[in-house]
């Protein structure tokens, strides 16, 4: 198993139990002990969690962030995702702004990314991607 990077759906559903995804994030962490997730997922969960006010769940996710590693946005990354975004645009094929982000991060890290949006990011040259919930 690669090193992997989840992608916002892949982490909602290991947030909210599902045994497929539950699984190969327990294999993940079996090798290399922690989860990886970027910033802008970070973003997103947090976002939907304070817009229902889910203090039972923002607390479990607070917990779950510090034991894991949040990848940041760098220089890199952000060139790397205006790469990914200015060449999807030129095909007419973007992703959107957060999706090319994330791709960004993954490929500056060298991490497989984990998503069950594999339609939207198989358009993103060099990306490795695996879908944990099939």
């Amino acid at each position: 198993m690669k090193p992997s990077l989840l992608d916002t759906d892949i982490l909602s559903e290991f947030l909210r139990g599902n045994s497929k995804v539950t699984s190969k994030v327990t294999e993940h962490l079996e090798e290399y002990g922690l989860i990886n997730f970027s910033i802008i997922t970070y973003y997103e969960i947090l976002n939907g969690l304070l817009y229902k006010d889910a203090k039972k769940q923002l607390k479990k996710f607070t917990e779950f962030v510090e034991l894991n590693k949040v990848f940041p946005m760098t220089m890199r990354t952000a060139k790397t995702a205006a790469e990914i975004y200015a060449d999807l645009r030129k095909k007419g094929r973007e992703i959107g702004h957060t999706d090319t982000l994330i791709a960004g991060i993954a490929i500056a890290n060298d991490l497989q990314l984990i998503t069950n949006n594999t339609d939207h990011f198989k358009r993103v040259k060099g990306l490795e991607i695996d879908n944990w919930t099939k």
